[in-house]
């Protein structure tokens, strides 16, 4: 009988996939390592695995002892599946930039899970890097993975991953391309590869807030180049151990908009449903795309699956609130869809300054157009509100007629995006769009910006 003695045994052996649509305007043949695959649907389970082996045989990890990683989630996953079939316990740390599902996936196979804040420095006590630590420090018969140091992470793709592709492509791979977290799974694929043939090319894709592109260039570890990045899973704020800059040829970067877009890209045009970072590395193929000939073989690893991502890039309201959804946003109709069924708040002549305030703290807006039973006559912002209310605290007082300004202009739904630009300027914060059936809508700068 064919069949696995646990879990664990069906790890690795992921198939290699041709891209089609999405790679068009790619002269080479472009193969998907598509990782998830694995059991817990992620390239992390192999050095997961490696890892707590390892450990295991060293004697760092002992019988009924706790498992402490900090992860983005699926390292975590990955070494919990291990846990379980060896019977450890699991304490997994991770930062509030991560989806919701890598930290419900986590729960749900029995990992205690501290949630940390994203924007601080590595350093500071709060960082996902040190709480987790700090509980590998003071928690008892406790093991602390740290996989961004950890040799096993990169000799695990050394040993599984790049025999795998070199086998799978019959030994005609030339460019290895895979987004760069930890640096394990560029670092031991690239060096088995180039082992096998020195040629092959071996190009990483970082994101914009990390350092490693800029680092690799020059030497120069740039802090400012150090900022707070939705794409999860690549990109760094620190330089791991694991990263061996002498193997990796190049970085390319990738923005968090066509990461996403890319992301869902891939799940209609292929059929192949990953997660944020295969995203960045297939827009990261396209922007190397001038490396490659017609006869070349560029193999592209998707680390995770796109489960782990639905309530954010294949979310529309997630992807519309970022600007990323590519809608085609031209006229004064398509601005407001995402705010239409709300109704537009207005002010009468003859109520008090004070109701305006009242009303923009309630609703959370900016611009007011005041009304009479004529009609719009008149409209105020809150910058003019506030700053004569602070001038004078008798204002909140007075009708609101005495501080209006010349009404919001009114345009058609069918009224262009440059059409409504060319409204908006430091005297004229917003338009009104009439939708034809006696209602009006607002549009502000911020709505333009949002789809610029």
């Amino acid at each position: 009988m064919d069949y696995a003695k646990n879990i664990l045994g069906t790890i690795g052996n992921t198939p290699l996939v041709k891209l089609n649509k999405i790679t068009e305007e790619v002269d080479a043949m472009v193969l998907a390592k598509v990782e998830t695959f694995n059991p817990g649907n992620s390239v992390k389970d192999r050095m997961a695995l490696k890892m707590v082996e390892d450990a295991e045989a060293d004697g760092r990890l002992q019988p009924g002892g706790t498992i402490i990683e900090g992860t983005s989630g699926n390292t975590g996953m990955g070494l919990a599946l291990a846990a379980i079939v060896k019977g450890y316990k699991c304490i997994f740390v991770t930062n509030d930039k991560q989806s919701k599902e890598k930290v419900d996936v986590l729960k749900a196979v029995g990992a205690e899970v501290i949630v940390c804040p994203t924007d601080v420095n590595p350093e500071d006590p709060r960082s996902y890097y040190s709480v987790s630590k700090r509980l590998g420090e003071e928690t008892p018969n406790s093991w602390y993975v740290n996989q961004y140091d950890n040799p096993s992470n990169t000799v695990a793709h050394y040993e599984q991953t790049g025999p795998e592709i070199w086998k799978q492509t019959d030994g005609k791979v030339t460019h290895f391309i895979v987004g760069v977290g930890t640096g394990g799974t560029i670092s031991g694929v690239g060096k088995y590869l180039k082992e096998q043939n020195p040629n092959i090319k071996i190009w990483g894709v970082d994101t914009y807030g990390s350092v490693f592109k800029k680092y690799h260039e020059t030497g120069i570890f740039d802090e400012n180049e150090i900022y707070p990045y939705i794409t999860e899973g690549i990109g760094e704020d620190i330089l791991p151990e694991n990263v061996d800059f002498d193997i990796i040829d190049g970085f390319t970067k990738v923005t968090d908009k066509d990461a996403a877009v890319f992301t869902r890209k891939l799940a209609k045009e292929e059929g192949i449903f990953v997660g944020n970072s295969a995203g960045s590395a297939v827009k990261g193929v396209l922007q190397l795309k001038e490396h490659f000939k017609k006869d070349d073989v560029v193999v592209v690893l998707f680390h995770d699956h796109g489960s782990r991502y639905v309530g954010k890039m294949f979310n529309d309201d997630w992807m519309r609130e970022r600007g990323f959804l590519e809608d085609e946003i031209t006229l004064a109709v398509d601005l407001i869809k995402g705010h239409v069924d709300k109704p537009l708040v207005t002010v009468k002549t003859e109520e008090l300054v004070s109701h305006a305030i009242d009303r923009m703290r309630q609703y959370n807006i900016s611009q007011i157009p005041v009304e009479d039973t004529t009609g719009f006559v008149g409209s105020v912002d809150e910058s003019d509100l506030f700053r004569a209310y602070f001038e004078n605290k008798d204002i909140a007082d007075k009708p609101i007629k005495e501080l209006m300004k010349d009404p919001f202009p009114i345009v058609a739904k069918t009224a262009t995006i440059e059409q409504i630009s060319k409204l908006l300027n430091k005297e004229n914060q917003a338009v009104l769009v009439n939708l034809d059936d006696g209602k009006y809508h607002i549009i502000t700068k911020s709505d333009v910006i949002n789809v610029i």
